[in-house]
């Protein structure tokens, strides 16, 4: 073998080699940009029984109430994806969550009759091409047992569901409450934990926050 032929035989095997490297390297590569599914949790005893008459995104304003729901009006918007990324569209995503009094619209609730007629209670929307979506809402509270919480309710088109609940960040109780600690992993649990902070390009004086929603 001449030396002319040895030299082109190594560039072709090392050629070769930093190939195959690669190769065997893309599939952690697409392993590292795989998003972490949002956790499965309880749907709670509160569900609507019968879906009210106005289910709009808006939950501050009911239509024939002419009295704004009470408390901090707060700006929930994110998008609905898959684990690599993938905007998904038309899915249908339901909020519920209880009033300022810690009430929530449902025949099974305490105290109902003092529940605030000006909070709808419940949203539904679906989301555009983008996967985006957006709810105008109250800040939750607490109540008894529970950290403040807002419960979603996903609905896909290939049949997939999910019902998870968005907390709080910052709120005292979140370490005690028993349905969040009950999420094992931690990246998961960071997932359903949202920071609200003054809502740019809204009311004075709302609050606003991103809860994005990973379906596996």
């Amino acid at each position: 073998m001449t030396p002319s032929t040895r030299t082109l035989l190594r560039r072709r095997l090392l050629r070769a080699g930093t190939t195959t490297s690669v190769l065997l390297a893309a599939p952690a590569l697409v392993r590292a940009e795989t998003l972490v599914p949002t956790p499965a949790q309880t749907e709670g005893p509160f569900y609507p029984v019968r879906i009210p008459a106005d289910s709009d995104g808006d939950l501050v304003t009911v239509s024939g109430i002419g009295v704004p729901a009470r408390g901090v009006v707060t700006h929930i918007t994110g998008r609905v994806r898959n684990t690599a990324g993938q905007s998904i569209p038309g899915a249908r995503v339901e909020i519920w969550q209880c009033d300022a009094q810690g009430l929530y619209d449902h025949p099974g609730q305490s105290g109902l009759a003092r529940r605030d007629k000006g909070f709808q209670g419940f949203g539904r929307t679906v989301t555009p091409p983008d996967g985006s979506y957006r709810f105008r809402t109250i800040r939750p509270v607490a109540y008894a047992g529970r950290t403040p919480h807002i419960h979603f309710r996903i609905d896909v088109p290939d049949g997939r569901t999910l019902t998870t609940q968005m907390y709080i960040a910052g709120e005292p109780g979140n370490e005690r409450d028993g349905v969040l600690r009950a999420i094992r992993d931690p990246r998961q649990r960071q997932q359903v934990v949202v920071v609200l902070a003054p809502a740019e390009g809204h009311e004075q004086g709302t609050l606003a926050g991103t809860f994005d929603i990973v379906l596996g």
